[in-house]
């Protein structure tokens, strides 16, 4: 049957023509020259804040780390989720356990294309779809700041994936989806400059829509109900609403946000508690009119309920 092998023939030639685009596709993507040239020298003093506002002690701190321990960045946090286990690594000083012989080039491919030095695409567990959105200058201070912290030796055991997510080429695809430098939220020009302020830290160096927006299947954030909170990536917990919606902190002022997140206390005097700990102990480092912004920024953004289902009570 001549139409028969007419047939086989175009499907073969269509599936390999759909398997070199999907590689294509698929490829890690580096910086531009125009954006490595806007990173500066870097200063240390302006990086620290970044360091803290991005939460790198959240994940990269050896777990249960206190104090100047905070600062050992030896990695080795076990994030269990449906994907499989992400274990964040050593991002100290050490040449060769660490990022020590990064340039500041190979952590701005890192931070904002998610593309290691070798050349090979880093899960998104390390959240630089948010990072994506932070302005090169702050990585430039980020690297100053990183190379004052102490060089730590030891590697992080291995992230443990099944298949598919074990084929990290696949993850190019999922960047074309869901990796982008716009801003989440738009506001108009004439939004006040603390809001403003407020959305970078919020979408980009502080990553919170990473863990308080409800994701798709294939694991990226629903922008169209940001922060409106969703089951936790690991165990079966939630992690809250933070908008103004049904659920969410309404009740609060912006005076209440940014209080709770220098404090640690909500305006109930309830405490934080659970992974939101370390975040919050981030956001105290930071200067009052940051966590001012914060705050400004989530009384601005839409509403939205509950994001993730709702939990039966217990007879």
């Amino acid at each position: 049957m001549p139409w028969l092998k007419k047939l086989v023939g175009a499907i073969v030639i269509l599936g390999g023509v759909g398997a070199v685009a999907g590689w294509v596709g698929s490829a890690p993507v580096r910086l531009d020259r125009e954006t490595l040239a806007k990173l500066g020298p870097g200063d240390a003093a302006r990086g620290k804040r970044i360091f803290f506002a991005g939460g790198c002690t959240s994940c990269h701190a050896k777990p249960g780390s206190q104090g100047d321990a905070r600062l050992q960045l030896a990695g080795g946090l076990e994030l269990k989720t449906p994907f499989g286990t992400f274990v964040p690594p050593n991002i100290s000083q050490d040449a060769k356990d660490g990022i020590g012989a990064w340039s500041v080039e190979d952590l701005a491919n890192a931070m904002l294309k998610g593309v290691s030095p070798s050349g090979r695409h880093f899960y998104p567990a390390f959240p630089y779809a948010s990072y994506a959105r932070m302005n090169p200058v702050d990585i430039g201070d980020l690297y100053a700041f990183l190379k004052t912290l102490p060089a730590v030796a030891g590697k992080a055991p291995a992230n443990s994936l099944g298949f598919p997510f074990n084929i990290r080429r696949g993850i190019g695809l999922w960047k074309l989806l869901y990796l982008g430098d716009q801003p989440v939220v738009p506001f108009p020009a004439a939004t006040p400059d603390p809001v403003m302020a407020g959305r970078y830290l919020v979408e980009g160096p502080g990553h919170c829509g990473e863990c308080h927006t409800p994701r798709d299947l294939a694991g990226g954030t629903k922008k169209n109900v940001w922060l409106a909170g969703a089951v936790a990536a690991e165990g079966s917990g939630v992690v809250p609403n933070i908008t103004s919606g049904e659920g969410g902190i309404g009740d609060w002022s912006e005076a209440d946000i940014a209080n709770y997140l220098e404090t640690g206390f909500t305006p109930d005097f309830d405490s934080v508690g659970g992974a939101m700990v370390d975040v919050q102990r981030n956001m105290a480092e930071l200067a009052p009119q940051d966590r001012a912004a914060i705050a400004a920024y989530l009384k601005a953004i839409p509403a939205h309920p509950n994001g993730y289902p709702a939990r039966k009570r217990a007879n």
